[in-house]
């Protein structure tokens, strides 16, 4: 067996690399420059994350290198996944349209980069982004800026606040007309609206499914609103957690009727369980809330 110097393999070889050339497609729509999302047949999928070097399977707990990647694609030992790695030593993967070179930034605190952007305002850019291509009613929009939610974000993109349980402002979604994102350097816990006294909670996947739905339901008194920003973090498990605990609570998964959306249903049963409170899982009647709203709208529903 020829001898590999393994740590370079892992530095020189990209997982991407590996899934393009077994004919895996990258999904641009449930992409971020950190997270690339690969699809192959129905329910297959692997997201590539650590810039190219990592990779994990939202539908199970796979994960680990390039060369865990390989045993995952076929090979079917250590050794030959060695050799399917090495043979693509200077392939290079192709680059997603919407990829950016990174530049070098000023370390800026989360505060003061949330405090720096002013909330929308009626026919700024954001405020028509939501109104005009995502049909979000100015109602919610409103109640979303009330309560310090929304901020507006550059080339008519929004930032949707992350919050822990004090209320501190610790990362935000970032979604746009051409962009999708994460605060950098910011933490995955909860995006939330309505009553933070509810005891119904409706949990989506993106903060715009979250306002969809609210849009859908009437905003619910009963109901909060909350978004996971499309992961699942051990700070946004403990949200949720110390939101089932309360006496009476109701947790409702309202993730996307796809394979993720089971899963991250499945993990919220089980803190439903555990905490002693009721579950529910909703189906949204499109791929999405937000798709599901926009069709009202188009038929007048």
């Amino acid at each position: 067996m020829p001898s590999y110097d393994i740590d370079r393999l892992k530095a020189e070889v990209l997982c991407s690399t590996l899934l393009e050339m077994d004919g895996w497609k990258v999904d641009l729509r449930e992409s971020t420059p950190k997270a690339i999302k690969y699809r192959r047949a129905e329910g297959e999928i692997v997201i590539v994350v650590y810039q190219g070097r990592g990779w994990f399977d939202p539908t199970s707990e796979a994960k680990g290198d390039v060369l865990s990647l390989a045993q995952k694609l076929g090979a079917y030992d250590f050794s030959s996944a060695l050799r399917a790695v090495a043979n693509l030593v200077g392939v290079q993967p192709l680059a997603p349209t919407w990829h950016r070179k990174s530049r070098p930034t000023r370390a800026v605190s989360l505060s003061t980069r949330w405090a720096s952007r002013a909330a929308p305002t009626e026919h700024s850019a954001a405020w028509c982004y939501l109104t005009s291509e995502r049909g979000i009613p100015p109602s919610i929009i409103t109640s979303a800026i009330t309560a310090d939610r929304l901020r507006e974000g550059p080339k008519g993109s929004i930032w949707a606040a992350h919050t822990n349980e004090g209320g501190q402002v610790v990362g935000w979604e970032e979604r746009g007309p051409n962009w999708r994102g994460f605060a950098s350097g910011g933490a995955k816990t909860l995006f939330t609206l309505g009553d933070t006294t509810a005891l119904r909670i409706c949990v989506v996947e993106a903060a715009i499914d979250a306002m969809s739905l609210a849009a859908i339901e009437g905003s619910r008194v009963d109901t909060q609103y909350a978004s996971t920003g499309g992961g699942w973090s051990p700070s946004t498990a403990d949200r949720i957690v110390a939101l089932a605990l309360r006496h009476g609570a109701q947790l409702v998964a309202a993730f996307d009727g796809d394979d993720q959306g089971d899963l991250f249903a499945a993990r919220l049963r089980e803190i439903a369980v555990t905490a002693g409170a009721e579950f529910i899982r909703l189906w949204p009647a499109a791929e999405d809330w937000n798709d599901q709203l926009r069709q009202e709208l188009r038929s007048g529903a």
